[in-house]
């Protein structure tokens, strides 16, 4: 199933997609795509529902596409997990993935808006599959433990200033905090429709150049290990994101490239999972 909100910030209504395309109204039985939703989903359940005729119809044309989900309780970000980028960041390829923790506040619609920050001048992009996590997991054992605590996948661009990240005390979370850094959506895909999430093709364009083509197939650490492996420094809760790392492409690794500036468009998709469009303003 495909899951989407849609309406005003923060007056979304929670919206599934048929296979046929049309726009089904979850209202009335779920306030929200939410933790709460989430730990109760049943995507053969919801899937029979539509086909039953039990849920309305609804027309979402024209109408703003929030994140798919409601502001999660932590987004939880992975650094350096692809070769290719840890290598065109001077970087060495981490023996453990690398963990930091991006504010939920950061969480935008996947065409809203993305704010250069005030005092920034290095805002960079990344285009990332994010993880959303539909059961409580603490001290997951396995794969296989990893796997059924997952309720989806969604597109994530992890916007970073790099400045912040690098000049100003080293500090990871400063370059990956300001408001609307974390653009997700415009879907949760359920992960039973998502047969193999290393095999997905992901790209970003800015002003319809392409920066960044890459799959996650050449991760470092695989989906199912790092859901396995946060769950031992850190209780994930239903509606929690993971973003699980970029291609490489980044602005970053490449001397002399512009960074993002007011008015600039970045665009990007994974293979099955949609496309975000957003441009840039000034916070």
């Amino acid at each position: 199933m495909k899951l989407l909100r849609v309406g005003p910030p923060g007056a979304e209504r929670p919206i599934v997609l048929g296979q046929d395309g049309a726009a089904y109204d979850l209202s009335g039985r779920a306030r929200d795509i939410d933790g709460a939703f989430l730990a109760g989903l049943d995507p053969a359940e919801l899937a029979r529902e539509v086909a039953a005729g039990a849920l309305p119809v609804t027309d979402i044309a024209g109408q703003r596409v929030g994140a798919p989900v409601a502001r999660p309780g932590k987004v939880v970000g992975i650094g350096l997990n692809y070769r290719d980028h840890a290598k065109e960041a001077g970087a060495a390829i981490p023996d453990e993935p690398v963990i930091f923790l991006k504010p939920s506040y950061t969480v935008v619609g996947p065409y809203d808006e993305v704010l250069v920050p005030r005092g920034g001048d290095k805002t960079d992009y990344e285009a990332e599959l994010a993880i959303v996590i539909g059961r409580t997991a603490r001290y997951l054992e396995s794969h296989q433990a990893a796997a059924e605590v997952i309720a989806g996948y969604t597109i994530a661009n992890d916007v970073t200033e790099r400045a912040f990240q690098f000049e100003r005390g080293g500090q990871w979370d400063k370059g990956k905090s300001a408001e609307t850094f974390t653009p997700l959506g415009p879907w949760l895909v359920t992960a039973d429709e998502v047969a193999d999430p290393q095999r997905l093709p992901l790209r970003l364009w800015v002003n319809g150049e392409l920066r960044q083509d890459g799959s996650t197939a050449q991760m470092v650490f695989p989906v199912l290990e790092l859901v396995r492996y946060a769950s031992r420094f850190m209780v994930l809760e239903p509606g929690d994101v993971i973003v699980t790392g970029t291609p490489a492409g980044v602005t970053l690794g490449h001397p002399g490239a512009a960074f993002l500036a007011p008015g600039d468009i970045v665009e990007l998709e994974i293979d099955g999972l949609g496309r975000q469009r957003q441009v840039l303003g000034k916070a």
